[in-house]
């Protein structure tokens, strides 16, 4: 399904990959991981919510930007990205790659900006901004040992304006104190139960930012992300804030 949103097309296509497009551009978010653009991802179990795999190389991007090494796809970035396209990396992803057995972003045949967490840059007609993201040390994201799944200085979120409208994506984190003094249009939070905000989490955050519409993904793609989106949608549109599930 593809979401209409203030002169925008969005779509969720699995685990943390988002496609937005404007009337001359194309902005995607952490494409790949787990099959979802290959074809090859099957769901854990029968009923679940969440776009179904495909074989997909549009190859369309001008602009793919990637929050954090788990979630980085050479393979997924080469199918959505246009032979012009300027990645756009957090800049810890060579430094954690080493257990991923990954190649180096300079060794990608695109142009590659790197960002930090607080970071801004103009790509094309594309406005990017990064936000913080991370599990808190004492938080209930965390392993059994207590250390976090994602600590502070592992990725970024991004807030990307295509065409005048801005679209947030937060990464793999916690709701973080700088999360809500965020004024977006539209919110994509990940709602999934272990590694990030949980749905609870985000709906919370979802009616301190008031957005005007509300996608949440990075859910359902294997069994410790599953979460009820439908409660999810319930909580935030009971309050008067609007979203869409983009599931089929």
């Amino acid at each position: 399904m593809t979401v209409r949103h203030e002169g925008l097309t969005v779509e969720w296509l699995g685990y943390a990959t988002l496609r937005i497009a404007g009337e001359d551009t194309v902005v995607y978010l952490d494409p790949g991981r787990y099959g979802v653009l290959t074809g090859e991802w099957e769901p854990d179990s029968e009923d679940v919510r969440h776009p179904p795999s495909r074989d997909y190389r549009p190859e369309d991007g001008d602009v793919v930007c990637v929050s954090h090494v788990h979630h980085y796809d050479a393979d997924g970035i080469e199918r959505v990205a246009s032979e012009d396209a300027t990645i756009v990396a957090y800049e810890g992803i060579d430094g954690h790659d080493a257990e991923f057995d990954l190649p180096r972003l300079a060794d990608l045949p695109y142009d590659v900006e790197t960002v930090s967490m607080t970071d801004s840059l103009h790509v094309g007609d594309v406005d990017v901004w990064t936000t913080p993201a991370y599990n808190e040390p004492d938080g209930p994201h965390t392993r059994p040992d207590g250390t976090p799944y994602h600590p502070e200085g592992f990725g970024c979120g991004f807030i990307v304006d295509v065409d005048g409208t801005d679209v947030f994506w937060p990464g793999d984190t916690d709701v973080l104190g700088p999360h809500k003094e965020i004024d977006v249009s539209l919110f994509c939070p990940p709602i999934g139960q272990r590694f990030t905000m949980n749905r609870h989490e985000a709906a919370a955050l979802a009616l301190l930012m008031e957005p005007r519409l509300v996608l949440p993904v990075h859910y359902n793609t294997f069994s410790t992300l599953n979460a009820d989106s439908e409660a999810f949608a319930a909580d935030v549109a009971r309050a008067g804030v609007p979203v869409v599930l983009d599931e089929t």
